[in-house]
């Protein structure tokens, strides 16, 4: 078993700034390809970012693009996303999720279906 927890959500203002986390626990000491979702009320869950086992490449989804940044320290089993210049759009429940199966070093992965674990989300709400 793998678990995801997550932090860092909260209220802020838009053109604020926050840092989310995802602690990686579990099985081993593996690290997996990485992602961060987000779903809004009533709407689908969507693609924020990626990020690959050693974090050499990542990916962003096109509506955070420029605004958001995924990094992760291996050593601390910790993911990160950094969002900066937010938009009351950009609220929303974010979820990180890990792929721990058939997944390769180099590869990163932008779709739900690509993941088999994830996190409980943290709330993310920017106000206008």
């Amino acid at each position: 078993q793998v678990q995801l927890v997550e932090s860092g959500g909260g209220l802020v203002q838009a053109g604020g700034s926050l840092r989310l986390s995802c602690v990686v626990s579990g099985r081993t000491a593996k690290n997996y390809p990485m992602g961060w979702f987000r779903q809004a009320p009533k709407k689908e869950r969507e693609f924020v970012a990626a990020i690959t086992t050693r974090g050499g490449s990542t990916r962003y989804g096109d509506s955070v693009k420029n605004r958001v940044t995924i990094s992760r320290d291996n050593a601390k089993n910790t993911v990160y996303l950094q969002m900066n210049t937010l938009k009351p759009e950009d609220t929303a429940v974010y979820y990180c999720a890990a792929r721990t199966d058939n997944y390769l070093t180099f590869s990163y992965y932008t779709t739900s279906d690509d993941y088999d674990y994830w996190g409980q989300g943290t709330q993310v709400t920017v106000s206008s």
